[in-house]
């Protein structure tokens, strides 16, 4: 575990496990969470050989809560410093939801030979709220509502969102994990409320759709048919078109925190995928 102080002075905490030798694969999370929301892979990943890197985005987790800087530039710009820091090389990055959108907009910009492939998550690319260029996204009154409860009882909000739709446990006959319910409140209160509230914006009115085209390097994109948080039929099959060299895996019936409800199925693709 490490930090890295990026040109503003903001310093991100990151984790850095496994051998220097190996591949890196480096992690995006995604809103309001923590490098931690990794735990899965990472453990899955260093045990097949792999450097497995992942950060706490500015305002979340450990690093540091500011006062600004809570937009994709930035935590694009974040990331590069990372990547600098660290030296990378044919990286491979690995986003979900809001580090999907953060992955497509580092990517757009990665210096050469830093990335040789990504993978995109449940994430929110190309454009999640609902506008005249994208009459299937979502309503900004629904993100609005996030901001008003996040502003009102952010602890509350926080754990109806991960008893619920989160991972699909508000879904008949779903078997729902209190340890996964209590790591993600735990997760979000650790952050900084300043830099969630201004990170919905980032997540959900965003327009990645110039950033997928330029990007050259495999990518590959999973997303479930039954996500709650960023519907499946406005995002992956939407990415996959825009991207130079994109693949799409659906999961039938799988929520947006696919990763940590099927942490096994998921981490085999993802390394069937990267050896392929």
């Amino acid at each position: 575990m490490g930090t890295v102080t990026t040109s503003d002075g903001t310093v991100i905490f990151y984790k850095d496990w496994g051998p220097r030798d190996g591949q890196p694969l480096v992690f995006h999370h995604g809103w309001p969470l923590s490098s931690d929301d990794w735990d899965a892979q990472m453990l899955f990943f260093l045990q097949h050989g792999y450097r497995v890197i992942a950060h706490d985005r500015r305002g979340h987790g450990r690093s540091d809560q500011t006062a600004d800087g809570h937009e994709m530039d930035t935590y694009a710009a974040d990331v590069a410093a990372l990547t600098d820091a660290l030296d990378l090389r044919d990286a491979v990055h690995i986003g979900h939801s809001t580090g999907g959108g953060e992955v497509a907009r580092y990517l757009a910009r990665a210096k050469p030979g830093r990335v040789a492939k990504a993978v995109l998550a449940g994430a929110v690319p190309p454009v999640m709220v609902k506008s005249e260029s994208n009459p299937g996204g979502t309503p900004i009154e629904v993100f609005d509502g996030f901001r008003s409860q996040l502003a009102a009882n952010r602890a509350q909000l926080y754990i109806e969102i991960a008893s619920g739709p989160f991972y699909g446990f508000n879904r008949p006959g779903a078997e729902v994990s209190q340890g996964l319910i209590d790591n993600w409140w735990r997760q979000g209160m650790t952050g900084a409320a300043n830099a969630h509230y201004e990170c919905i914006k980032a997540f959900s009115e965003t327009d990645f759709t110039e950033d997928l085209k330029k990007i050259e390097v495999p990518v590959l994109v999973m997303h479930g048919t039954d996500d709650q948080i960023v519907p499946y039929d406005d995002a992956a099959p939407l990415t996959v078109k825009l991207l130079k060299n994109g693949t799409l895996k659906s999961y039938e019936d799988y929520p947006h925190g696919m990763l940590s409800v099927y942490p096994d199925e998921l981490n085999n693709d993802i390394l069937e995928w990267l050896k392929s």
